[in-house]
């Protein structure tokens, strides 16, 4: 074994170019691989955790207190916790804001079920004390002894912070002071033997309301609805990375294969000595195994680093919601990397080192003191016929010399052009997707009235219109250059069944001119109907039909869900404003958005809607990209670099056999008068033209994964595959798409052909 692993590491030492090769290779394949498995563990396995450590409720379920009684809601056989008092407060006019709270009378943070976690201060036991709902280690306006004065009802002393992964409650306090603010709805928190599915919590939730009167149940929320939408940010970039870490990975074994091939068919010689002084076929395989392993395990671990670091920034946001300070993957993820990918190097290089193992040593010892021929050599002829260029037509016949390494180079330019086409399908996607949700129209004047209904922070000075909503809307209509006008007000509102809070925004005017885009269903035309985005359909379980029950500002009414709107917000609501007139009767605009005529001039309309309204504010043109799009096109830029740094280096390997095994004949060109020029030209057009061909292969089958990995992603992060999403490749980008194997392949060739052009004559004929 000592001997296998002296001339193995000789083999590495004097082979630096394809040991160099293989380290880059593994070590880009590695980290990408480590990325993809990394995100798919961590988008799970936080809330899991969280969810098992606690108890989680499997449903949390809000009854109405008028029709159920507390004895009714309690079922024998059943996990559950409660029944609890439950109410909404509004803090919009406290000196501390945080909006509208989902407030529950609970004895203590223990029980059977939801067992929430005090992570500072104490529970709430005592009347006019509050435990906020928070996330460990994260920070906000209020701490520990901050005092919450709430109009007619009693003050609040926060004294502790804690944490429900069900999302159970904003706040807690004791029943009693439950009952003085003035309960409305019922909670009941319940854990089913059998939850793995929607089915299953369907079934669980059908089984604890059967007998109730109809109408009781006011809105409930699915522990699996909680996971996706904590984990749906996340888990768009997990279709995305995995099917780069599969790339990386195939892209690796090719190369790989193709740098061990070259050095059985360089090192014949080098083979017949090794079993010429002694050593056996079995020892000679091992040889070539070992030399390929070791930049393999070096790549393997600096790949497995860079993964981690690479990986890091883009999920550690997403998991501090579940408390996780220090962000470390699973120690599989690691382990898979670690081991599996020197495993499949030598996986790849066993081939081309049982084709060393199988050499007999007189006729490897003799090799390469014969002249090529073959095919290439017939090729070569024939295209000697045409008026190409000598260098050119040489060149375009030395890929037939040695078909499988070929081959192997050229399924490596198919997988970086393949890449490229992916990426950039991806990117367009992403920022047609962008485009969409976030218009910006340059026809567009959008004006604030004043701040939405119950979000004013007090404090803060905001805009006020001087005019009335109907003298304004008036005004804004009679102005010249006018053609549609929207009034817009928005109000938090909480959906009955847990802590789950929407932005209503109701429209008057041209709603379904100036609205967002409907995508199914029909734009809200009447008191009751409300349209919201998919995802906050699918984050939710619902349909469009399905009614939910929203509250605020003390009031309740229910809606019907009649459209689906293209937007990205996932807690959106769109309604007509006669829906408004039911829970805050007689509230006026906070904004409107005009849409001017062709060639009105923007300045000068909006200095006459100030003239006639100084308390109206012009916002300035929408402008903006989501974090998920930016950190997604980064990431496809990222890795198409070195995917195709990859599979560029791939081709630098292929040229540096092929030269080095055409010393002679390249010695014997040169001699006769070929410049090294037209040396450079051989070697790159032989790689062009792999180039050509995998360019015309790899863009069809980027394409045709493009369409199954941008509706994954859609459906991972709760939204729909719209067309905008899918219809992104054209003529000029497809056109260009396809240059980009002659671009890998030419940047590969360039390098290794220029060196192979400046040897000398007496250099390359030496052996002769």
């Amino acid at each position: 074994m000592n001997a296998v692993w002296q001339a193995a590491w000789a083999a590495v030492r004097r082979r630096k170019l394809q040991t160099i090769v293989i380290g880059v290779v593994v070590c880009a394949a590695s980290a990408t691989l480590v990325m993809a498995l990394g995100l798919l563990e961590a988008a799970a396995a936080p809330f899991d955790r969280a969810f098992a450590a606690q108890q989680g409720a499997h449903l949390s379920a809000a009854f109405d207190p008028e029709k159920v009684s507390e004895a009714d809601l309690e079922r024998e056989g059943t996990d559950s916790a409660g029944p609890f008092l439950q109410t909404t407060v509004d803090t919009s006019s406290s000196d501390v804001f945080l909006g509208s709270l989902t407030v529950v009378g609970r004895p203590d943070p223990g029980g059977a079920v939801d067992r929430v976690s005090v992570w500072q201060g104490r529970w709430a036991t005592n009347p006019g004390e509050i435990v906020l709902n928070r996330a460990p280690g994260t920070t906000g306006r209020t701490e520990v002894g901050s005092r919450i004065s709430l109009p007619d009802r009693p003050a609040l002393t926060v004294v502790g912070f804690a944490h429900s992964v069900t999302g159970s409650a904003d706040a807690w306090v004791t029943p009693a002071q439950a009952r003085e603010l003035g309960p409305t709805a019922l909670q009941m928190l319940y854990r089913f033997a059998k939850a793995d599915t929607a089915a299953d919590v369907d079934a669980g939730q059908a089984r604890v309301t059967a007998g109730l009167p109809a109408g009781a149940l006011l809105g409930t929320l699915s522990h699996l609805t909680v996971k996706d939408k904590a984990t749906s940010e996340l888990g768009v970039f997990i279709p995305f990375l995995m099917i780069f870490g599969v790339l990386g990975l195939v892209v690796a074994v090719l190369i790989v294969a193709n740098v061990v091939s070259g050095a059985v068919v360089a090192g014949l010689r080098h083979i017949g000595m090794l079993k010429a002084i002694g050593f056996t076929p079995n020892q000679v395989m091992a040889v070539y195994l070992v030399m390929v392993s070791i930049p393999a395990v070096a790549g393997c671990a600096l790949g497995t680093v860079a993964g981690n670091l690479f990986a890091k920034p883009v999920v550690q946001d997403a998991v501090d919601g579940f408390g996780v300070d220090e962000l470390s993957f699973a120690p599989w993820v690691n382990v898979v990397a670690a081991l599996g990918m020197p495993v499949l190097v030598a996986l790849a290089a066993l081939v081309p080192a049982l084709r060393a193992r199988r050499l007999p040593a007189a006729r490897v010892i003799s090799a390469g003191t014969t002249a090529h021929t073959g095919r290439a050599l017939r090729i070569q002829r024939w295209l000697s016929g045409t008026r190409l260029p000598r260098s050119v037509s040489l060149g375009l016949g030395l890929p037939f010399a040695r078909a499988g390494r070929s081959a192997l180079t050229l399924a490596a330019v198919v997988f970086g052009v393949m890449t490229v086409t992916l990426a950039v399908g991806v990117t367009m996607s992403m920022t047609a997707y962008n485009e969409a949700v976030r218009p910006n129209h340059a026809d567009r004047v959008e004006l604030l009235a004043g701040p939405p209904l119950g979000l004013r922070v007090p404090g803060e000075e905001a805009p006020a219109a001087r005019l009335s909503d109907a003298e304004d809307e008036s005004m804004l209509r009679s102005l010249p250059g006018t053609t549609a006008l929207l009034a817009m007000s928005q109000l938090e509102t909480e959906v009955a069944g847990g802590t789950q809070k929407a932005m209503i925004s109701f429209y008057r005017g041209d709603g379904a001119t100036l609205g967002p885009r409907v995508l199914t269903g029909q734009w809200p035309d009447g008191p009751g109907q409300v349209v919201v985005p998919s995802r906050f359909l699918n984050q939710r379980g619902l349909s469009v039909g399905d009614t939910i029950t929203v509250a605020a500002r003390g009031n309740r009414t229910q809606v019907r869900i009649v459209g689906v709107v293209l937007t990205n917000n996932a807690d959106q609501i769109f309604a007509d404003w006669s829906t408004l007139d039911r829970l805050v009767p007689g509230a006026r605009a906070d904004s409107y958005q005009v849409r001017t005529a062709p060639g009105t001039n923007r300045d000068t309309f909006t200095a006459a809607v100030l003239a006639r309204d100084p308390g109206l504010r012009v916002l300035p043109p929408r402008d903006g990209t989501s974090s998920t799009a930016v950190i997604i096109i980064s990431a496809a830029v990222m890795l198409t670099l070195v995917l195709g740094a990859v599979a560029a280096l791939g081709v630098f390997n292929t040229v540096v056999l092929n030269a080095r095994e055409r010393r002679r004949d390249l010695g014997m060109l040169k001699s006769i008068g070929m410049t090294p020029r037209q040396v450079t030209v051989l070697l790159v057009t032989s790689m062009g033209a792999l180039g050509v061909v995998g360019g015309l292969i790899g863009v069809p089958v980027g394409i045709a994964v493009h369409q199954v990995v941008v509706p994954a992603m859609a459906r991972a992060g709760q939204a729909d595959a719209v067309d905008i999403l899918m219809n992104v490749y054209h003529a000029p980008t497809l056109a260009l798409l396809a240059l980009t194997g002659v671009v890998i392949a030419v940047l590969g060739a360039v390098v290794p052909a220029r060196g192979a052009a400046r040897l000398s004559i007496a250099t390359v004929l030496h052996n002769e």
